[in-house]
């Protein structure tokens, strides 16, 4: 079956290891779209911390773009499709059950405006020192949207956040997700959501530099819950998707397209299971991986369609 979509990570996938899209992944983005398929950007990001790379590769406006793991859904022109916010009850239920972890605790909220740029109180946190020692590039490049508080609890009083964020070595957000866990209200993401399920986690790994990142979601939130709004929305099946990820978080999109890349850069363990599911695993984010499965993707339509 011919591509109608193709889903792409961004961070250890799309981006290389500084951070920026390779010419050559460029071109096959354009590629695609030029054969009149769409590219939906799937990313952990915020819609404005994923416009800082997109922006400069010029893609179609009327693109999807999945942002926080699938909370937000904008079109690249920043149109809003979807937005799911944790209830507020959760939300203080959260910065009370973590206390242990709350040192490494960031709200998000989604305050895009028009121009598709955040506000300062898009991230709100109580603590520095210790997001700085573990994420301080990150800090750094979203101090603009940081608002630093007392409490937590008092920027709940006006707005519901989109997700929440914990990080730090990966022996302790296994941990942080364990004690989650002990809730009935919580579930891992790609496991079947109760009827009291109110919070998905997610976790994102980077083994070489010991750390982890447990993203905190309303309720059945995910890259996959989002990608299926846009598909339906599209009038196309996700047997026409092709997706390519790299890390745990990208895995229910990657279960959910009807064909799923994993880069040779993921965690090894997941590559086990990627290769388990017989799916393929492709050159590393270094090495122009996205580049190298679009631009096979589309031989192969044009083989297919000269036959």
């Amino acid at each position: 079956m011919d591509f109608r979509l193709i889903a792409v990570d961004m961070d250890g996938t799309l981006l290389n290891s500084d951070g920026r899209v390779s010419p050559r992944n460029r071109a096959a983005l354009k590629a695609a779209e030029d054969a009149g398929i769409e590219t939906v950007i799937a990313t952990g990001r915020r819609h404005c911390y994923a416009m800082r790379v997109l922006r400069e590769l010029e893609l179609n406006p009327a693109s999807a773009l999945i942002s926080s793991n699938g909370t937000v859904i904008r079109t690249i022109g920043t149109e809003l499709l979807h937005r799911t916010e944790m209830p507020t009850a959760s939300a203080l239920w959260l910065c009370n059950h973590v206390a242990e972890f709350r040192n490494t605790l960031v709200l998000t909220f989604d305050t895009v405006g028009p121009d598709g740029e955040d506000s300062r109180g898009a991230l709100v946190c109580e603590h520095l020192d210790e997001l700085h020692a573990s994420i301080g590039r990150w800090m750094h490049a979203n101090e603009p949207y940081i608002q630093h508080v007392d409490r937590l609890e008092d920027a709940l009083a006006g707005a519901a956040p989109i997700q929440a964020m914990l990080c730090g070595t990966i022996e302790r957000m296994a941990r942080a997700e364990a004690r989650l866990l002990e809730h009935p209200q919580v579930s891992a993401v790609g496991t079947d959501a109760q009827p009291q399920t109110e919070i998905t986690l997610h976790r994102t790994i980077y083994p070489d530099r010991d750390l982890s990142i447990v993203d905190i979601l309303p309720a059945g939130c995910s890259k996959a819950s989002a990608l299926q709004r846009v598909a339906d929305l599209r009038g196309i099946s996700t047997n026409e998707i092709l997706a390519i990820g790299d890390n745990w978080n990208d895995l229910p999109m990657l279960r959910l397209a009807g064909s799923a890349v994993l880069m040779d850069n993921a965690p090894e363990d997941l590559k086990q299971l990627a290769r388990q599911h017989g799916w393929l695993i492709a050159a590393s984010n270094d090495e122009d991986g996205v580049a190298l499965t679009i631009e096979a993707a589309l031989d192969n339509m044009l083989t297919r369609s000269g036959s």
